[in-house]
């Protein structure tokens, strides 16, 4: 019979050195200790460690169609304001007045000439700049010195990334990879058709960790296997001989056409891009694995793309097929519970109940959300159990788990100092 070990930190007792000292007697290749997921100072830490220092994927440039149009975000504690501005460069800020701190834009989005506080109607350009504050500040009130506070941003292939940390870590090899391996999706000119958002009860990392492997698939998502095959490329070494000349023979049609699909993982496991085949004889994520779009994103001219995964650390996975494209967003709320944003995209042009028909689009990843949910939900009722010790993962089927596992624990290393 195994024993719990009683080596344990109590939950209020969790601090930086404790996060430290678990990171560096951490068992490789296995779950954390029981505090990474379910510790409220751990997960505070997170969100000072990851959240607020790492890149974060916030929202898309179609979701931003013209000047003073804006999104927002909520990071934790911190809400932050997405907009084009008057000279349609995308910016960011942080969504807080620079009177009182008072949130600024409450709505999700919208459009709007200059961003008014709802509080003391305090008002800023769309370049952050302050250019109302009523009339009763003093003489020595400096109004060029209270602009709003910038937030990094930038804009790879049609999709935003933002930064809380002062000085941010390169991402400049990565917007390049995206520019390229995106080129022929274009969602720059692209539209959200469907969004969905729902609140699962379980730590982000279990959320991750949930998404990072198929091993759970064939049992759990019959829809999302009518057309998805688990296996990244060729150098799988689960990869059966079909799959290895199902991979050649679709990759020699890519070329033809000029589509990237190499495989891409060169930013320390933080992100991943490879084009991968989905199941002979299907185009796209449907129930009937047809495309659920007539009008073709980009520049393409076939429907039969395969999936372009991509991954970025710690909160976006993706799949972009030729008639429509996957957006995934996860934003941690508390210890336990993330909000699971799905966008799904089409082409501008494309006319809702002409060229598809949004039910038809969500279906399959509705389906897979809502399981999902149920699977991350009992792994932490699990997790949170006196009897919970740190499992081993299969190395065969569990490596992407493990890659994002390692890259955590690097980066709460290094930003922990």
């Amino acid at each position: 019979m195994t024993k719990v070990p009683a080596q344990r930190i109590d939950n209020a007792l969790i601090d930086r050195n404790a996060v430290k000292t678990m990171l560096e007697r951490r068992i490789p290749d296995h779950t954390l200790e029981q505090p990474f997921y379910n510790s409220e100072a751990l997960f505070q830490i997170d969100m000072e460690e990851i959240f607020h220092k790492e890149w974060i994927f916030a929202g898309m440039s179609c979701e931003l169609p013209k000047r003073g149009s804006y999104i927002t975000v909520d990071i934790g504690l911190s809400p932050v304001i997405i907009l084009r501005d008057n000279k349609d460069e995308i910016r960011a800020f942080h969504n807080t007045c620079r009177h009182r701190g008072s949130k600024i834009c409450l709505a999700a989005k919208g459009k709007t000439p200059k961003l008014v506080c709802p509080y003391h109607q305090w008002a800023y350009d769309l370049d952050g700049s302050l250019v109302y504050n009523g009339q009763d500040m003093d003489e020595s009130f400096d109004r060029s010195t209270h602009g709003l506070a910038s937030v990094h941003c930038q804009v790879a292939g049609g999709y935003i990334f933002v930064c809380l940390a002062e000085t941010a870590p390169p991402i400049e090899d990565f917007v390049k990879d995206m520019e390229y391996y995106l080129e022929p999706h274009d969602l720059y000119n692209s539209k959200v058709a469907v969004q969905s958002e729902i609140i699962e009860k379980a730590n982000w990392k279990l959320v991750v960790e949930n998404n990072r492997e198929c091993y759970h698939c064939d049992g759990s998502h019959p829809e999302l296997l009518n057309s998805l095959l688990e296996w990244d490329d060729n150098n799988d070494p689960r990869a059966t001989p079909e799959f290895i000349a199902l991979v050649e023979k679709k990759q020699t049609f890519w070329s033809g056409m000029d589509i990237p699909y190499q495989y891409q993982m060169r930013y320390n496991n933080r992100n991943r891009i490879v084009r991968t085949p989905l199941k002979e004889g299907t185009h796209s994520m449907t129930m009937d694995g047809q495309a659920a779009s007539k009008k073709l994103l980009g520049r393409i001219t076939s429907p039969d793309l395969g999936a372009l995964r991509i991954l970025h650390l710690p909160n976006s996975w993706n799949h972009g097929m030729g008639d429509h494209h996957i957006a995934f967003q996860i934003l941690p709320i508390s210890p336990q519970e993330t909000k699971v944003i799905t966008r799904w995209l089409v082409h501008k042009d494309a006319v809702e109940g002409v060229d598809y028909d949004p039910e038809n689009l969500r279906h399959v990843w509705d389906a897979t959300n809502a399981q999902d949910r149920t699977l991350s939900e009992n792994n932490q009722l699990g997790v949170n159990s006196m009897g919970y010790q740190p499992g081993p993962y299969s190395k065969t089927y569990e490596f992407g788990v493990i890659n994002f596992v390692n890259w955590y624990c690097e980066r709460m290393k290094e930003n922990l100092g």
